[in-house]
């Protein structure tokens, strides 16, 4: 019996010595890295419905881990684990311990950004985002040719096309799931927030409808490079506006070129005065918006600055020479060999 007893003393002592030994290589293998410090980040995938357990696999394969066991042994021992679906920069440097926190951050955003560019035409919007893959070429405009399809807390145009009412600035699209619509309301809801809501009180003040002040700002877009000289230039445009005179803002005569620095193209319109858009030989404003204005350029337009001048000019180097009068217009024309 006293043999038996000692039997099973050693074989308990063995069990105990294996185990601690077990928990030993556990415990080491989930504090060791599988590569140095500084390995590369990379993206690992926490794919919707997985179990924290059954990540243990995909990152052995992934190469983050080496043994599935490591990880489950963790996870028991940490208790509560909540990963979150999606990509998560993540690096073979990291310890099981580090894996496991940060899969329960917050994974990486799936939308990449798409910039709209200050003074864009509806048709170059819709160029780059079927250059990019997104769209099949034309949708862009389709959507945005019946603003009836969308919703705003001003009056939307009744006619036409929402040129001018599309905020340019940067958003979030999700390749392969690009919602034109979604986009576009996107856009809409950008210039009621940026713009409009902020301001709704003084463009009824400013005595010019939302659609005027619209129409005049994507030309100070195109006109004025220097935002905060674009008060000046809506004060002078407004008052030839006002007076019935031509604007002669020749960015109005590139609205409909294919391609907007198309200078053949471009000097034929400036010498069709049959072209609507041919602010030099038509008085008023053009016909509608010729590009998505930024707020700089609405506010501009729905407060100019008075000032004596009537004319303006840049030169070279885009810099604004305002004049008083054609004589003074004309001296500086001759001046800067701007013609």
């Amino acid at each position: 019996m006293k043999k038996i007893l000692v039997g099973l003393a050693g074989v308990l002592v063995l069990l105990v010595a294996a185990g601690a030994g077990a928990f030993w290589w556990v415990e080491q293998a989930a504090n060791q890295a599988v590569a140095a410090p500084g390995a590369p980040t990379v993206e690992f995938t926490v794919p919707k419905g997985t179990s924290g357990r059954g990540l243990g696999a995909l990152l052995v394969t992934q190469g983050l881990i080496r043994d599935a066991r490591v990880w489950r042994w963790h996870l028991f021992r940490r208790g509560k684990f909540s990963p979150k679906a999606g990509r998560h920069p993540v690096s073979p440097s990291m310890t099981v311990a580090e894996l496991a926190s940060a899969l329960e951050d917050n994974p990486l955003p799936d939308d990449i950004p798409f910039v709209v560019v200050e003074g864009w035409r509806l048709r170059d919007t819709d160029a780059a985002l079927s250059a990019a893959g997104f769209i099949s070429a034309g949708a862009y405009i389709a959507a945005a040719s019946d603003p009836s399809r969308f919703t705003a807390p001003f009056p939307l145009p009744t006619g036409g096309t929402l040129e001018g009412y599309l905020y340019p600035e940067t958003y979030g699209v999700i390749p392969g799931k690009l919602d034109v619509e979604d986009l576009i309301q996107r856009q809409i809801d950008a210039f009621a927030e940026r713009f409009y809501k902020p301001n709704r009180d003084a463009i009824t003040k400013s005595g010019r409808t939302l659609h005027e002040v619209v129409v005049m700002a994507s030309m100070l877009e195109r006109e004025e490079p220097v935002p905060n000289q674009r008060p000046l230039v809506a004060g002078i445009l407004w008052k030839r506006v006002d007076k019935g005179f031509p604007l002669g803002v020749d960015a109005t005569s590139r609205y409909a070129l294919a391609q907007w620095n198309d200078r053949r193209e471009f000097l034929k319109r400036l010498r069709d005065p049959e072209d609507p858009y041919n602010t030099r030989h038509r008085k008023g404003l053009p016909p509608g918006p010729i590009g998505a204005p930024t707020v700089e350029s609405l506010q501009a337009a729905m407060a100019p600055k008075s000032s004596e001048f009537w004319y303006y000019l840049h030169d070279a180097e885009k810099t604004l020479h305002p004049s008083r009068n054609a004589e003074e217009h004309e001296a500086l024309r001759r001046k800067y060999n701007v013609y």
